[in-house]
């Protein structure tokens, strides 16, 4: 069987991921704050300093792999034509690559299959998918999408709106963030047992955190071993706002990730109570395990 080696590189509002496939097996991630979004609000187009990551980023990942797949989601949908022509012949030049405009849409939905696509579970679940500039919601039922939400806004609007969520100890309390993110969410009447956390590496804030998980006893998954009940990730959530940022940074290897970790601890706290959640489900799942899916079917069909 021929070799199969790809790279799918996600740029978001906050974090550009990267994850290598050999052979249909993951071989290389990691996730780079690249604050596209923010500087992008700053300066009214994209920074050059932003830019410049990115090549690396692509640099990094051509040492892998000549065959690279890149998205643009959040932000990136926003840009000109112009501008993301101008971006585009300069990656095409250089290193062969040019981005691909993911749809909110279709960002969810590739997320979303890589949360339940190998999961035998019979009851409703939803899956959350938040970044720096957007949030999704997808309510699952036997393996198929019944209901979504979209929102235009992020963890980046969130700590622009209470800048303290980014210092060792913040000045607003968990009520105003939470009162503020639950009028940007507005009401709805779905309900879901379980809410699995996608589309960045929830798994990295509970990791440095020093949080202990429980094992995920609702299901079977590689992808997803880990789970809390709702009364323990409350108690979590709420110690965020309490306790020092600064000392969980100090146990990471990417310290300014943490920027946004605060907004979005709220954000999934006020979600989990909305749909009246009993499990939480954090995981590290991101677009790429949905795209990864298709990428590599599409290939064993040619063979």
């Amino acid at each position: 069987m021929k070799s199969l080696s790809f790279a799918i590189i996600e740029i978001g509002s906050n974090n550009t991921k990267v994850h290598v496939y050999e052979n249909e097996q993951s071989v290389f991630d990691s996730t780079t704050t690249i604050e596209f979004k923010r500087n992008y609000q700053l300066n009214k187009c994209l920074a050059e300093t932003d830019l410049e990551k990115l090549y690396q980023v692509i640099e990094k990942s051509l040492k892998y792999t000549k065959n690279i797949y890149l998205f643009g989601c959040s932000i990136f949908r926003k840009l000109s034509s112009d501008e993301l022509n101008k971006v585009n012949t300069y990656l095409k030049k250089t290193y062969q690559v040019e981005i691909q405009v993911v749809s909110q849409e279709d960002e969810a939905i590739y997320t979303a299959y890589g949360c339940y696509a190998d999961i035998s579970y019979n009851k409703d679940l939803c899956v959350f998918i938040g970044g720096g500039g957007s949030i999704e919601l997808l309510f699952v039922r036997d393996h198929k999408i019944f209901d979504q939400r979209y929102y235009d806004f992020g963890v980046v609007d969130v700590t622009n709106t209470f800048p303290s969520l980014k210092e060792d100890y913040n000045t607003c309390t968990f009520e105003e963030v939470s009162n503020y993110v639950s009028s940007l969410l507005g009401d709805f009447s779905l309900k879901a047992d379980v809410l699995i956390l996608a589309g960045g590496d929830h798994l990295y804030w509970y990791n440095n955190a020093c949080y202990e998980l429980e094992e995920n006893i609702l299901y079977s998954s590689k992808n997803q071993k880990y789970m809390l009940t709702i009364e323990k990730s409350d108690q979590y959530d709420y110690d965020a706002l309490q306790n020092s940022l600064n000392r969980i940074r100090e146990n990471s290897d990417n310290p300014l990730w943490f920027d946004g970790s605060r907004a979005m601890k709220v954000i999934t706290n006020v979600i989990s109570h909305k749909i009246h959640a009993k499990y939480i489900i954090p995981t590290k799942i991101n677009m790429e395990d949905g795209i990864a899916k298709k990428i590599i079917y599409r290939n064993t069909q040619k063979i």
